[in-house]
């Protein structure tokens, strides 16, 4: 059991000034082997955070970030599965299955893990995973001010990935379960 922590769009400090408390008291350090975050993290305490859950840490660049050394696009391979991470304000129109598919197709992927749009999406399309995140903090989105806080964990478990989706909806923390299967 491998687990990969799956978040972006922090803006910290710009928008939210931190993360949920009933997210912080879910993410304890040694639990989680990987990070991938969207970007958007805004500041080096943002990614020291990200840091102290776990060591290996891969973070692509967003639109906000002050770090410029993040790079736009980044692939992973955990376990059996490519990764591919990107901030997503790079893909037009933002959010669109055929630019995804695209961007999925040149990283030549299994999962393609995008944000920007500060709401969480997963879906299978042609064989492939897509997974969106949304805003850890819940920070709002110039076309969209109501963002439920959101965080994604995977378990890579050989050929499986089980995602669990973690949405703050008002004071409660709800999860939900999704499995992708990568084709032999």
């Amino acid at each position: 059991m491998v687990l990969v922590l799956v978040l972006g769009d922090l803006h910290i400090p710009h928008r939210q000034h931190g993360l949920p408390p009933k997210f912080k008291k879910l993410l304890m350090p040694g639990k989680i082997q990987h990070i991938l975050c969207t970007g958007n993290l805004c500041t080096k305490e943002s990614y020291d955070y990200l840091k102290g859950l776990a060591s290996d840490v891969h973070v692509s660049r967003g639109d906000f970030d002050e770090n410029t050394s993040y790079p736009e696009q980044k692939t992973v391979t955990v376990g059996q599965f490519k990764i591919g991470l990107c901030h997503g304000h790079q893909i037009v129109p933002w959010g669109d299955m055929e630019s995804l598919a695209l961007l999925q197709r040149q990283l030549d992927v299994d999962v393609l893990i995008t944000g920007h749009t500060h709401k969480f999406e997963a879906f299978e399309h042609e064989g492939k995973f897509y997974i969106n995140p949304g805003s850890a903090t819940g920070a709002f989105h110039p076309l969209e001010s109501d963002v439920t806080p959101s965080f994604v964990l995977m378990d890579i478990q050989s050929a499986m990935v089980v995602t669990y989706v973690y949405q703050l909806v008002g004071d409660d923390v709800k999860v939900e379960r999704i499995e992708f299967k990568k084709s032999a």
